[in-house]
């Protein structure tokens, strides 16, 4: 899995951090990516820089990709937690959240401007999550709660292991044993989608129909919202623990294997079989990020390469080869303008992959 350019080296940026990168996250207008460490330090890095790389419109070929004419600034690095950084995600208002097993949830901002914004003395902040309509929610075990402009709480059935909202915001999906509990926001009510087992994941589909969890026992369970449905997708040799819907929302690619296994959601059925891209090698996938508007899928391996491909395609572009730590974390800008990743040895990089370097027709 080695490739004679990675993409990082032509179109990227790359530091190295003192502890295991365990998040990663932009903010909302997609200036800066955050990434959280294992030291509880969450680092900061500018999307874009004055001698960094960027397109010029050429007379013949459209466009030319101009090369780096000056390294990025170092990263900013603000110490957060006393302990470990368990959750990040995208602030409302602009910066980041970072929830941490010292019972803290933070606001910090692109300055390092930090604020508390709820503590569980003696106990961890397991999960944060944010909606596009503004809500924060985190969870302490049983315990979930929504802050800010909507304040409320539910305790659950058993202790949470994922937090996500749905794509209107209206949904707050919280996986624990047993299944995952539904929370709707708004009306403050909330009803159990059961299933077997522990999911450790989730995904929404982008029209909110589908709602999937990967599940301990190396499965995936979901449900067609609309009328309650199940939906059963097994055949894993490992666990699906990084699930990602396809911009189009006709394509769930997830880890648990070798390469990306890539199912068909218009409408899944229990006995398709799935496509799957990406390279196979010694080391499995970590990690996978679909792209928010192409076709498009960003590929982490426990071998440290990142690559780009496309559902159920045979062709991979290389950001970063073969060879190093595994890759931990994983994230596209809102643009889709840029990729930051992040190792368990503390590598951290930014690629600028503008739309121009792509010709993709339709989705897969």
């Amino acid at each position: 899995m080695n490739a004679p350019t990675p993409l990082v080296e032509l179109l990227g940026a790359s530091w190295t951090a003192e502890a295991c990168v365990t998040a990663a996250t932009w903010n909302a207008d997609g200036s800066h990516a955050g990434l959280t460490l294992g030291d509880g330090t969450l680092v900061l890095a500018p999307g874009k820089w004055e001698g960094g790389p960027r397109l010029k419109p050429h007379e013949t070929r459209g466009v030319e990709l101009i090369k780096a004419t000056a390294p990025p600034p170092p990263l900013a690095r603000f110490p957060v937690h006393d302990g470990v950084s368990l959750g990040l995600a995208a602030d409302p208002d602009g910066g980041f959240l970072s929830a941490g097993d010292d019972g803290r949830l933070v606001q910090v901002d692109i300055e390092g401007n930090a604020r508390v914004l709820a503590t569980a003395p003696g106990r961890w902040i397991d999960h944060v999550a944010t909606s596009r309509a503004g809500l924060r929610a985190y969870a302490s075990g049983r315990l979930v709660r929504l802050i800010g402009a909507m304040e409320n709480e539910l305790t659950l059935p058993a202790s949470s292991t994922a937090l996500m909202f749905s794509p209107s915001g209206q949904q707050l999906a919280i996986a624990h044993a047993g299944g995952v509990t539904l929370w709707d926001t708004r009306a403050a009510t909330s009803r159990l989608l059961a299933c077997p087992g522990l999911p450790r994941a989730l995904a929404w589909s982008p029209d909110g129909r589908y709602l999937v969890s990967g599940m301990e026992g190396n499965a995936l369970h979901g449900w067609r919202l609309p009328d309650g449905d199940d939906i059963e997708l097994g055949g894993y040799p490992l666990q699906p623990g990084s699930l990602s819907f396809a911009a189009d929302g006709r394509v769930l690619v997830t880890n648990g294997g070798p390469r990306a296994v890539c199912w068909r959601f218009d409408p899944p059925g229990a006995q398709d079989r799935p496509r799957e891209c990406g390279v196979a090698g010694s080391a499995p996938v970590s990690l996978v990020a679909c792209h928010p508007s192409l076709s498009l899928i960003a590929l982490g391996y426990h071998s440290g390469a990142v690559l780009l491909c496309q559902p159920g395609g045979a062709d991979v572009l290389f950001v970063r080869a073969n060879g190093g730590a595994p890759v931990s974390a994983l994230a596209w800008a809102p643009d889709g303008g840029r990729l930051a990743y992040g190792t368990e040895a503390g590598e951290i990089a930014l690629v600028y992959l503008p739309h121009a370097l792509f010709r993709i027709a339709g989705s897969q």
